[in-house]
């Protein structure tokens, strides 16, 4: 049914459609909105023509003015490559004792070599330096080559056991496995070394042991057990353990040690990245600056 008439309640003419009686009033929209909304497909109008809007089957229009917002990061990465070129130019000049003088270069350092340790060496050490079993943690004060930056630069530009030339190489001898040491010895100079930092002794002779650590141990080890970074020999008298602290661990370390390999991080990341993250653990150690 349609019947167009004048509401008398409102005064407003109805559209002439009737619901159960309900009649339909034919009020007209506001204004504001009727100009808003010619305004925003005004607008949709100008934005198709100015911008990339309308996509196609292997690509889409470029707009009048070319911007994409691919080009607008690339744009702020080339940006943020020019500031710090700056730095990258001074770090790749100066010594680790320059870098480590200047706050501004030393933080800068710091902040690129977090970035590439994100990249590059989390799967290892872990996102926070902390290492695992097998993998130094890089947080302490304790290092198996030395923790000089110097020491640090070189282990990470020529990496461990790699087959490389300058990489750092040093094997454990197989002191069970090869028998150079029968297994009451092996025992023995376990619960020595364990008795050096206090661990728990579940079986051997420490006494026993201590002349079995002098006669094979001390040449690499040091005669304390202090440990020396130029044979990549860990101290052994602290609780600082890279394979477990146990007696068990011990003694499979003895018997048939493991042995970690660490790519040359040099000829992949180059001199500058480098030293950024040779400053960055340096950092992480509690270096005194």
């Amino acid at each position: 049914m349609s019947e167009k008439h004048i509401d008398e309640a409102t005064g407003t003419a109805t559209t002439g459609h009737v619901w159960d009686g309900i009649r339909e009033l034919d009020t007209p929209m506001p204004r504001w909105w009727v100009w808003v909304f010619i305004a925003t497909v005004v607008w949709a109008a100008v934005y198709v023509v100015l911008y990339p809007a309308i996509p196609g089957l292997t690509s889409n229009t470029k707009g009048t003015l070319g911007w994409s917002s691919r080009g607008d990061v690339r744009e702020q990465f080339e940006t943020a490559k020019a500031a710090q070129a700056t730095f990258r130019d001074r770090i790749a000049a100066a010594s680790f004792d320059e870098i480590i003088a200047q706050d501004d270069l030393f933080q800068f350092a710091v902040s690129a070599g977090r970035s590439a340790f994100q990249v590059n060496c989390i799967q290892c050490h872990g996102t926070g330096a902390a290492g695992g079993p097998g993998f130094p943690n890089l947080q302490d004060d304790e290092w198996i080559w030395g923790g000089t930056i110097d020491d640090i630069a070189f282990t990470i530009t020529h990496g461990i056991r790699n087959g490389g030339d300058e990489a750092r190489d040093a094997l454990m001898p197989s002191f069970g496995a090869d028998e150079l040491l029968d297994a009451a010895s092996i025992e023995n100079v376990s619960a020595y070394v364990l008795s050096l930092s206090g661990g728990a002794v579940e079986k051997g002779d420490a006494t026993a042991g201590q002349t079995v650590f002098a006669d094979n141990c001390a040449s690499c080890h040091g005669e304390n057990a202090e440990g020396l970074p130029e044979m990549g020999a860990p101290a052994l008298n602290n609780a600082v353990w890279l394979y477990g602290g146990s007696q068990a661990e011990l003694i499979a370390q003895i018997n048939k040690p493991r042995h970690g390999v660490m790519p040359a991080w040099g000829p992949r990341l180059g001199d500058v990245t480098v030293k950024e993250l040779a400053t960055y653990v340096y950092s992480l150690g509690g270096a005194a600056r």
